[in-house]
């Protein structure tokens, strides 16, 4: 009895893994002119180290017709830093706007980067990056 319920217990546990793994690509529309989609509007670095690597990336790609040109990315104080992709994104294809917190400032914080574009419909788009740097640990 034993044997069974832990072979069926096993074929539960490596079914659900398996459809686990699956990922379905969601479908974007695609529009007329440029456009940008983002894989994710929010980055939340959870809790990080004082000094730690702030380095992250948001993913976009351009569901227009047209390229996509970034004109301007703009962090919304000093401690943010994006970066800009320098060439115009092809209909279809990925880029990246890459965003540096200074995570030598100790705490919670919540900042924006602001993406100005040729996109259709949202020349300017806001993207939100979060998360709390801790102290550095007290030495005894």
């Amino acid at each position: 009895m034993k044997k069974i319920i832990l072979i069926a217990m096993l074929a539960v546990v490596g079914i659900t893994a398996s459809n686990a793994q699956t990922t379905k690509k969601a479908k974007v529309a695609k529009i007329e002119g440029a456009g940008m989609v983002f894989e994710n509007e929010t980055i939340d670095y959870g809790t990080v180290a004082h000094n730690a690597d702030g380095n992250r990336q948001f993913v976009f790609v351009n569901n227009g017709t047209k390229p996509l040109i970034i004109t301007n990315t703009q962090g919304s104080c000093g401690c943010t830093v994006p970066t800009t992709p320098k060439e115009p994104i092809a209909p279809g294809a990925k880029g990246i706007i890459g965003v540096k917190y200074a995570t030598d400032r100790v705490g919670a914080f919540t900042k924006t980067v602001t993406v100005t574009s040729n996109a259709e419909g949202q020349p300017t788009k806001v993207l939100t990056i979060k998360g709390t740097v801790l102290p550095d640990p007290v030495k005894s």
